[in-house]
């Protein structure tokens, strides 16, 4: 049985003020204030800017990008994957999948910048990958493979249908499953590689699986980011 921290980040945050208050509490800093003092920022103007008083700009979301170990892209406008690789042609491994039959996504939190994989054929800086835990996805990939997909968030299109995607519902989870047609239009079934599956769910994206990386390759093209 696998144990995991409590999901944080989803992959879409709606608010530009709730990304940054997500990404300053991840970097360990328990308050606005504390932050401000540990960066020598004005406390008003980052109070204002985190309770969404005072929109950020790009040049300021750059900043606490830096600062917080996040993407500024991603703080911003919720583009492109949440930490930055930091590594020419490699690629954030954004999460857990397959420990459990619900082929649930498990975010890694806290401090840690996570681990990377190189962008696959055919990929690009949009990729990102999830990593197989268990073997709940035996038949697609097994435990300690790669799956990838292109992080853009746009709405499912039809040549998705009867397909193993990844998809974030209107619940936050973000999932991997076969997507199948719903009881009525803008709804869909997800069914599981092995678990039940879940009707009529509301989808905010869906992205195909560009390629699946077997155990023993991705133990060797895996690097760490520190």
């Amino acid at each position: 049985m696998y144990s995991y921290p409590k999901l944080r980040y989803t992959l879409a945050m709606n608010d530009r003020s709730d990304r940054l208050r997500q990404a300053r509490l991840d970097a360990g800093h328990e308050t606005a204030a504390a932050a401000a003092e540990a960066f020598g920022w004005n406390r008003n103007t980052y109070a204002s800017n985190e309770n969404g008083n005072a929109p950020f700009s790009y040049r300021k979301a750059k900043e606490y990008a830096a600062a917080f170990g996040v993407s500024a892209e991603w703080l911003y406008d919720a583009a492109g994957p949440v930490r930055a690789s930091g590594l020419a042609g490699y690629v954030p491994i954004l999460g857990r999948v397959g420990a459990n039959p619900e082929g649930v996504v498990l975010f890694a939190t806290g401090q840690d910048a996570g681990d990377l994989a190189p962008i696959p054929p055919g990929g690009t800086d949009k990729a990102a990958a999830l990593r197989v835990v268990g073997h709940s996805m035996r038949g697609l990939a097994d435990d300690g493979a790669l799956i990838y997909f292109e992080d853009q968030r746009t709405p499912p299109t039809p040549d998705m249908l009867g397909h193993v995607v990844v998809v974030e519902i209107d619940t936050d989870e973000v999932l991997v499953k076969r997507l199948l047609r719903g009881s009525r239009a803008g709804l869909f079934d997800l069914e599981s590689v092995a678990g039940p599956t879940r009707q009529d769910a509301r989808l905010r994206w869906a992205a195909h699986i560009t390629a699946i990386i077997p155990p023993f390759q991705a133990r060797r093209i895996i690097q760490s980011a520190i």
